[in-house]
């Protein structure tokens, strides 16, 4: 279960921010996860609280109020290959709902299988 939290500006439209947010699970359905295992939130922040360097460390355009933070909490054991495939497909994702792909920041964050309870306080992995 890829937990995914999306960091904006607090003044990025709502169908941006849901745009955003389709890109990134459809990214992670072409590389294995189940359609239904959509877990994400939203974190916008007011000006004085997302800060950015506009070109660090190598961006073609500089970032700006349209920039996206997407952070994948997910399990420990996905290859860097699976991660490239993700990222290629996010980026495809993000290009074709009219969004700039030198406005995302990404950063995955494993944790080991026994760390997730679904529900109910069951641990589904141990």
């Amino acid at each position: 279960m890829p937990l995914v939290t999306l960091t904006v500006h607090d003044t990025m439209p709502q169908a941006t921010r849901r745009a955003w947010l389709d890109a990134v699970h459809t990214a992670l359905v072409s590389v294995g996860v189940p359609p239904t295992d959509r877990f994400q939130r939203v974190l916008a922040l007011g000006a004085d609280s997302l800060i950015a360097d506009p070109g660090y460390p190598d961006t073609q355009t500089p970032r700006d109020e349209r920039m996206a933070w997407v952070e994948v909490l997910w399990s420990v054991g996905r290859s860097v290959k699976v991660k490239r495939q993700f990222l290629k497909a996010l980026t495809e994702q993000v290009q074709a709902a009219g969004l700039e792909p030198e406005q995302l920041l990404l950063v995955f964050k494993e944790t080991a299988w026994e760390n997730w309870s679904f529900a109910g306080g069951r641990l589904l992995h141990t």
